[in-house]
């Protein structure tokens, strides 16, 4: 080849710089249904992302049939066995999720896992549900992903897909139903199982029958006649999934809340994680990544670690104050049986917010520890975060039977007194009277309840100036709080908590001062995940926006020991993000 000006050279070598650039991020396109095989084809309907429809050039003919593209394979040394189909959401309308379909496959292929993006025909069709066509190419499209496993090196049955809105609808077809045939079998492919392993499900449009037509939920997921739509079989296929959706999002975060209480009944692994003041979007994909981890789909799990090995040190505590709950002789209720109430201010070494957390512990109200893994972890990453901590040693064992007290009304007591303690001290020692949360774990976490839903709720008679204060909290975080419902007033949750007759115990007032809440929870807790997730849409009915995230497979006490790089073991950073949610971080 000849070269008649530099100008030609240029020409070349850019072209061989997009060219290069290109493979960099080399895909391979494969369409899935062989010609004049495709059912329901629609003369209006394409398969492409939005990316290229956008294009001058773009030639709708060219573009009818839906097709995989697969991604550059993660290194050698990288690789687990494991694959994801990305799916894209636009509404049924388009594939509009070109970002996210990026990030996805650079964050997933990062820790070892093959990548393949999903192209489904859009927009809706004509006389058929809105999602049949889009159904119709899923299964096909996993049918031909478990084909070429072997050939691209990752196991048949560890499959998963990542998805959002329309294309999570898509994804929970996929996932809970496909024991259905979406479409009549045209070749041998059609012999393969459609089936996938997990799901990461972020903002699933359409799920309750107030939206399941395809429009906005109309009734925002509430109420006695909106259920979980039908169209999701949950046969014996049903896959663990980790759902995540934002707390004011217009597609109802209350379709996870009951996809989630639906795999409980049907003990299949999941997590829940839900956003306060988040809108449509898709949030937290790193606890989709630690969701695979504990699950065993990415690198071989690690061995778990103690919590308080981790948290050994007070080496950001610059002092320590002591105080008693009650004056002597004023305590009410006074029982020689149970400990005598007291307070521990820790201020940190370095003060960088003026918010003040109060942190106890549980043991089922007949023991409490300041000082162990429910308490002393969290104070010591707090003070490191430059929170100043107190810590509330409350009174156990119950209350003697013969006192006629229900278990936890002298913690309840104590608690009232306590937050009046802090916040009458608050403004002397630097602090932001206004800026109080409290945090318990399993029966501390249902006194946080307590104290969040109920401080217009007299727990005792005023004995002094402080109880003019006010009890009210500006945030609770309540871990794995139990006896919150009513199939699990004395222990574990009978029934899981999963059925309608298991309300909110009575004992929470949901009262005009009821505040904001993070819930964490593990998914095999016996003290039923579902405490935490009926007290979450409670409250976003009353319009209070919360956090909660679940954890799949983990127990009471999910966080005593944990493997790193699962949600067990970060479960710390939600407390700052949340705390960061509410603006507590910076001081003011």
């Amino acid at each position: 080849m000849k070269f008649n000006t530099n100008k030609d050279m240029k020409k070349l070598l850019t072209l061989f710089g997009l060219f290069y650039a290109l493979c960099a991020f080399a895909f391979e396109r494969e369409t899935i249904w062989p010609k004049g095989k495709m059912p329901d084809a629609q003369d209006h309907q394409i398969a492409a992302m939005t990316d290229e429809t956008s294009r001058s050039d773009f030639k709708p003919k060219k573009h009818r049939v839906a097709y995989l593209e697969w991604f550059d394979a993660p290194a050698d040394s990288l690789r687990n066995g494991t694959c994801m189909i990305l799916i894209s959401g636009g509404s049924y309308m388009n594939c509009c999720d070109v970002g996210l379909i990026r990030r996805w496959r650079e964050q997933l292929t990062a820790v070892g896992v093959q990548c393949v993006n999903f192209v489904y025909r859009t927009p809706r069709p004509v006389g058929l549900p809105i999602y049949q066509t889009a159904w119709e190419d899923g299964q096909r499209a996993v049918r031909m992903v478990r084909s070429e496993a072997q050939k691209r090196g990752f196991d048949p049955e560890r499959i998963g897909v990542v998805s959002m809105s329309a294309g999570s609808h898509l994804a929970l077809l996929l996932a809970t139903s496909s024991q259905t045939a979406a479409y009549q079998p045209i070749d041998k492919l059609d012999t393969v199982p459609c089936h996938i392993n997990l799901a990461i499900v972020n903002a699933p449009a359409y799920v309750t029958t107030d939206a399941e037509k395809g429009t906005p939920s109309i009734r925002q997921g509430y109420g006695v006649d909106v259920q979980l739509s039908k169209v999701f079989k949950f046969d014996e296929k049903t896959c663990p999934m980790s759902l995540h959706h934002g707390g004011n999002d217009i597609y109802s975060p209350n379709g996870s809340t009951l996809v989630y209480r639906q795999l409980r009944r049907m003990q299949v692994p999941a997590e829940l994680h839900l956003y306060p003041g988040k809108g449509h979007g898709a949030f937290g994909f790193e606890r989709g990544i630690e969701f695979m981890r504990q699950m065993g789909y990415l690198e071989e799990i690690q061995p778990e670690v103690s919590l308080m090995d981790r948290f050994a040190s007070d080496e950001d505590r610059n002092r320590l104050l002591t105080q008693d709950v009650w004056p002597e002789g004023k305590m009410p209720d006074a029982d020689s049986a149970q400990c005598t109430p007291y307070l521990e201010w820790h201020f940190p070494k370095e003060l960088k917010t003026r918010a003040i957390q109060i942190i106890y512990s549980g043991g089922a109200y007949d023991r409490n520890k300041p000082d162990d893994f429910e308490v002393a972890p969290a104070r010591r990453y707090l003070n490191a975060k430059g929170m100043t901590v107190v810590t509330l040693k409350y009174r156990t064992p119950r209350p003697s039977k013969a006192s006629g007290l229900t278990k936890f009304t002298t913690a309840w007591e104590d608690l009232q007194r306590a937050v009046r303690l802090v916040r009458s001290q608050a403004t002397q020692l630097g602090l932001d009277p206004n800026s109080i949360g409290i945090m318990g774990s399993s029966a501390g976490g249902h006194l946080t309840l307590m104290g969040v839903t109920s401080s217009k709720h007299q727990a005792y008679l005023p004995i002094d100036s402080i109880d003019k204060v006010s009890c009210k909290v500006q945030w609770g975080i309540s871990v794995y709080p139990a006896y919150a419902l009513t199939d699990g007033l004395n222990g574990g949750n009978a029934a899981g908590g999963n059925e309608d007759s298991a309300v909110l115990a009575p004992e929470f007032s949901f009262d005009l001062n009821t505040s904001s809440m993070l819930f964490m929870h593990g998914d095999a807790d016996k003290y039923a995940a579902m405490n935490s997730v009926k007290a979450w849409e409670k409250m976003r009915s009353m319009g209070i926006q919360c956090e909660l995230h679940t954890l799949a497979t983990r127990n009471h006490c999910f966080q005593r020991t944990a493997s790193p790089g699962t949600g067990s073991y970060t479960y710390l950073d939600r407390i700052w993000e949340y705390l960061t949610y509410l603006k507590k971080t910076d001081i003011k």
